[in-house]
């Protein structure tokens, strides 16, 4: 199925603009049609070749159509010009055609009125729709992808396939009904000089067609090249402090230019071909009219078979197919190109996503006895990062993870989260496994305070209030004194309601942590996991922290990921991993005296 196809659910909802569009469209091809023909009684009363007739016409049948047409034409012609003169005859002539023209161009104008709105209307749900899938997509999903290339998809992708709606519109309706109420007019006039014609049009139609073949596959090329290069800006706003610092900016600025420079060849491509469909189609159109002119002329120079204002008449609607046409060839194009986006839009919406609640799934409040990880096995890509491994974690208790980097600490809070699932084994809550758990209720009962302190570009307050969006003022000035952070935030201009910019860029690392910390805390969950929350500081800002996160785990059950082993001495159980195994466990004292992996690790960092 195209790709464009499977955009119609978006389309349902606003089919009666659809309609709308159809019916005005139908109309406009009508017109435009009559508006050529309605010169043809204007030409023959102009260069006087009417002939005068008193009788009034009778119908005999569709057979003898075109001579009943006439007739009546000409009889009321006649009675009119005999009536009233015959310059108020040819007035009246050609207050018929602009009124005709007037119509055809308000039925235009209508049915691109009601287009706007089912374009725009599948942009907005389309749009929604993939940022609600981006959100609920499993972090894995994001691990492989750039962040440009999605921002890209959702951004001008989208647009492509909003585009791609009248494109079809187009290709479908206005324009081929134009061309067909055009052609069986020129029938009408005459048969024999439209089956002349007609030889030669196939021939044209091939010959558009080739411009189009590598169309899609360049437009393919080139939104993926635009996701390229808007992820080269994201990172580099990102990291520009490691950019200056590195002077790295000369490299930067290569690989982005390389990347448009890309993107400028590929645009050059698809912007000449689609170019070249407009001249080609007219050259090949003016061909013909050409052979018409020479076929048509004998017609009415040499056999006289045909009158001279319906020669004329013919040739104006000959001309009148160029149009649409062209528009056929150049909209033709452009629903190439909207599959090419719609098949990477569609990409994202039809990806599967593994991390979901079960239907049935358990609704769980409240924690009560404590947390078994059990004989689990994990790995990301081909190398296991976890092996059987199994810890149990009891309501109230204080769980360190330490030691060196991927042996898998991190991978915990992953796994306890549901970041990602276990590959074999299984993780409960009080008996029950999470993956029977709703989503939302597993995560409600956990907080999570990260090494990078994730903020956005908005005021203390809405940073905080994530994980509870009624809080008063009061309960965010509480979260912010248990989280050591309100001797900061009332010296701020706007206190809670301060914008603290970009990531929170306005901010110290300390600062930023600490409101991560008042963010968890005033989510109030039974279950806190620290994944190396104070890692990142310095020493005073890591004593500063350090205060803030002994507040938190108060009365809760913690698990703390630690690279910083001075910040785990008070846990109640320390376990010691390496490659994805526990090695060591029990308190901080008892592990001193083992004089194993745990006490190395203390002496590398000079702690005593």
């Amino acid at each position: 199925m195209s790709p464009l196809r499977q955009i119609v659910p978006f389309v349902k909802p606003y089919k009666k603009y659809a309609y709308l569009n159809i019916f005005f469209n139908v109309l406009y091809a009508l017109f435009s049609t009559l508006s050529f023909v309605a010169l043809m009684p204007m030409l023959d009363v102009l260069f006087k070749q009417s002939e005068s007739n008193h009788t009034p016409p009778v119908y005999k049948g569709i057979g003898d159509l075109k001579t009943y047409f006439q007739d009546y034409l000409s009889f009321h012609l006649t009675v009119f010009t005999d009536t009233h003169g015959i310059v108020p005859t040819l007035s009246l002539l050609v207050f018929g055609i602009i009124f005709i023209f007037l119509l055809k161009n308000f039925c235009d104008y209508l049915a691109m009125f009601f287009v706007t709105f089912l374009k725009n209307g599948v942009l907005r749900d389309m749009r929604n729709a993939l940022y609600k899938k981006t959100l609920e997509l499993p972090i894995a999903f994001f691990s492989e992808k750039r962040k440009g290339d999605t921002i890209a998809r959702i951004s001008s992708d989208v647009n492509e396939v909003q585009n791609s709606m009248l494109s079809i519109l187009e290709i479908a309706i206005k324009e081929p009904l134009t061309i067909v109420f055009t052609i069986g007019t020129m029938f009408f006039i005459s048969t024999k000089l439209t089956i002349f014609v007609f030889v030669f049009i196939p021939v044209s139609g091939y010959i558009i067609s080739l411009i189009g073949k590598q169309l899609k596959k360049n437009s393919t090329k080139a939104q993926q090249e635009q996701g390229v290069f808007l992820s080269t800006i994201e990172e580099t706003l990102g990291g520009l402090k490691v950019v200056k610092g590195y002077n790295a900016e000369k490299y930067f600025n290569t690989v982005f230019q390389n990347s448009t420079n890309r993107f400028f060849s590929l645009s050059n491509r698809i912007g000449n071909r689609q170019n070249m469909a407009s001249p080609v189609s007219e050259f090949l159109g003016i061909l013909i009219i050409g052979i018409l002119l020479w076929y048509g002329g004998q017609m009415v120079l040499v056999e006289g078979t045909l009158k001279g204002s319906a020669f004329i008449t013919y040739m104006g609607l000959a001309y009148n197919i160029l149009t649409p046409a062209k528009a056929i060839s150049k909209a033709s194009y452009g629903v190439k190109r909207g599959n090419a986006a719609a098949e990477r839009v569609l990409e994202i919406l039809h990806q599967e996503n593994n991390i979901t609640s079960k239907e049935n799934a358990v609704h769980k409040s409240t924690f009560e006895s404590g947390i078994n990880i059990q004989n689990i096995n994990f790995k990301y890509e081909k190398e296991s990062v976890l092996k059987d491994f199994s810890l149990q974690i009891k309501k109230g208790k204080t769980v360190a993870l330490v030691g060196q980097s991927g042996s898998g600490k991190s991978t915990i809070a992953n796994l306890l989260t549901r970041f990602y699932d276990v590959n074999q084994g299984e993780i409960t809550i009080d008996g029950t496994n999470i993956k029977d758990m709703d989503l939302q209720s597993l995560r409600g009962l956990m907080g999570l305070v990260t090494q990078d302190s994730i903020l956005f570009n908005d005021t203390i307050k809405a940073n905080i209030a994530l994980g509870k969006l009624d809080a008063t003022d009061d309960e965010i000035i509480e979260a912010l004194k248990i989280a050591n952070a309100y001797e900061f935030v009332k010296d701020l201009p706007d206190g809670i309601y301060t914008n603290i910019g970009d990531s929170g860029n306005k901010l110290s690392g300390g600062q930023k942590q600490r409101l991560s910390i008042a963010r968890a805390v005033l989510k109030n969950p039974p279950i806190m996991i620290l994944d190396e929350a104070t890692s990142a500081l310095d020493t005073e800002s890591e004593k500063f922290v350090q205060v803030a996160l002994e507040n938190m785990m108060q009365n809760r059950t913690s698990i703390v990921i630690a690279h910083r082993l001075s910040t785990i001495q008070k846990a109640d159980t320390i376990v010691v991993m390496q490659k994805g195994k526990i090695v060591e466990q029990g308190k901080h004292e008892e592990l001193l005296s083992q004089n194993g992996i745990y006490k190395k690790l203390v002496e590398m960092q000079s702690f005593e």
